[in-house]
């Protein structure tokens, strides 16, 4: 993702549904909607499959509508590893975006679990080493991708929120808590029935500049609310909707589709 925003990145990461710890092999689509003060500024689609306790999950982000006119961001996200009890162990991310004319990417590699690799094109500039909070050996041992960070496994609605996830996204180690806030209904194409709310924190960790704005609103002032709804019988919950409050406004995240498919 982007760099420029971690705001959005952490918008577009609430929609990610992925695979499901279950012997049979299964696929899910979920296809959404990202809306700013009402007004539709980017759409993506992700499909993933499970078989065998490995996950694959591969996805397309894109700018829309009045958006587009500003800055015309694509790319494609994809993220691969498997599933041990009730955690994802991501083997490898990568996501690949133009903004423009302007090419990047992003790949991370895992081995259990924790960070062996990562590259980033282009390559950040040289960083102030009085304003910017460098990551530590122990920052990048069991953490998350952006993508498996956001699928909950739990055995009911009920032990959805009320836990930490570290994160990392190829830059910044960042932790989101999960604190319960409600139960509701929700219906979409390819799903109708029980969500569950939680509203979400982030706490910055590491490989950040100390007094960005923008994190220190989502840190101290941000309301994030993200709602999960269960994947068929599977265990796993992934967000069919949410709400990002940045210093500019409300960004939302809407499912268009929900569905498991053949």
């Amino acid at each position: 993702m982007p760099r420029s925003s971690h705001a959005l990145v952490a918008a577009l990461a609430v929609a990610l549904p992925s695979a499901a710890s279950a012997a049979s092999p299964q696929s899910f689509k979920g296809e959404y909607t990202v809306s700013f003060l009402g007004l539709s500024i980017a759409k993506s689609t992700f499909s993933s499959h499970y078989e065998n306790g490995a996950y694959a999950i591969e996805g397309s982000v894109s700018a829309a509508g009045l958006a587009k006119l500003f800055d015309d961001t694509r790319g494609t996200i994809s993220s691969k590893g498997t599933i041990s009890g009730q955690k994802m162990v991501p083997e490898a991310f990568r996501a690949d975006y133009t903004s423009g004319k302007k090419a990047s990417s992003i790949d991370i590699r895992f081995a259990n679990g924790n960070v062996t690799s990562t590259q980033v094109i282009p390559a950040p500039g040289k960083r102030d080493p009085e304003a910017w909070v460098p990551i530590g050996a122990g920052d990048l041992a069991s953490v998350l991708d952006p993508m498996a960070a956001t699928v909950i496994h739990a055995d009911s609605l009920d032990q959805v929120c009320g836990r930490k996830v570290k994160f990392y996204d190829g830059e910044m180690r960042a932790d989101l808590t999960l604190t319960y806030a409600s139960k509701g209904t929700i219906s979409v194409p390819g799903y109708k029935g029980d969500t569950v709310t939680c509203q979400m924190g982030f706490e910055p960790v590491a490989g950040y500049r100390k007094g960005r704005k923008a994190l220190n609103y989502l840190k101290n002032k941000s309301r994030m609310m993200v709602t999960f709804a269960p994947l068929g019988q599977t265990g796993v919950y992934a967000p069919i909707h949410a709400t990002v409050g940045t210093q500019i406004g409300t960004l939302t995240i809407s499912a268009r589709r929900f569905e498991a498919v053949q």
